[in-house]
């Protein structure tokens, strides 16, 4: 049995690791746990403040707190982080730039992150190009969150069609949560982006995402069991 502790860049990525990943890893004996990433402390009001990746530094303060925590053979850490507007302070970022591939700069990225921290018990992952790229793997499933909001889902299958939703661009006004909010401004990250993700359903979504796919074929094997 393993347990599999993720650090998350923010709530919606926390509740997507929990009610989407872990019933799915726990069929292979690996039991997930996620908190957000820690931003800020208030040690008078004895409070911890958490989502949103402001620094690798901050990033890194945390996760490595936690390896020393849980410090157990049977556990194992990994991140979900998004590529789009990830800090410049990241190992490896001005190396990634360089590289026109997608796919190549988030594995120098990842690489020069498992160097970092220098734990073997860690997988460090980060999203191509964030967790909206899940959600344009099926635009569609937006209607269970969106009623009566068949043109703009329509827009959106019609401005994704026949394309990888993971290398949709990073630019600020295209990247695929900016194009979601374009179409659906009442789209609400936190409380429809799990939802929505759930309702496509992991198959769909290895199918349509490539890094996500080797990630979860990773986290799948962590305990040696097969489903």
């Amino acid at each position: 049995m393993i347990r599999l502790h993720i650090t998350a860049e923010g709530q919606t990525e926390q509740e997507f690791a929990k009610k989407v990943l872990n019933p799915h890893l726990a069929l292979f004996d690996v039991y997930v746990d996620a908190r957000c990433v820690l931003t800020s402390k208030d040690k008078r009001a004895s409070r911890e403040y958490r989502g949103g990746l402001l620094s690798y530094e901050k990033a890194k303060k945390d996760i490595q707190n936690w390896l020393k925590e849980d410090n157990h053979s049977e556990c194992r850490f990994t991140t979900m982080f998004d590529l789009y507007a990830l800090p410049d302070d990241f190992p490896g970022y001005e190396e990634s730039l360089r590289e026109a591939d997608k796919y190549k700069r988030v594995e120098v990225l990842e690489r020069a992150m498992q160097q970092d921290i220098k734990d073997p018990r860690f997988i460090p992952y980060i999203q191509l190009h964030e967790f909206e790229a899940l959600i344009l793997a099926d635009p569609q499933q937006l209607d269970w969150e969106y009623l009566e909001h068949d043109r703009p889902i329509n827009n959106l299958k019609s401005m994704i069609d026949g394309q990888n939703p993971e290398l949709i661009n990073d630019g600020p006004t295209t990247a695929p949560s900016k194009r979601i909010l374009a179409e659906i401004p009442e789209y609400d990250k936190v409380t429809a982006g799990a939802a929505v993700a759930c309702k496509i359903g992991l198959e769909t979504l290895r199918q349509k995402c490539q890094h996500f796919n080797v990630w979860l074929t990773a986290l799948e094997q962590l305990a040696g069991v097969k489903s």
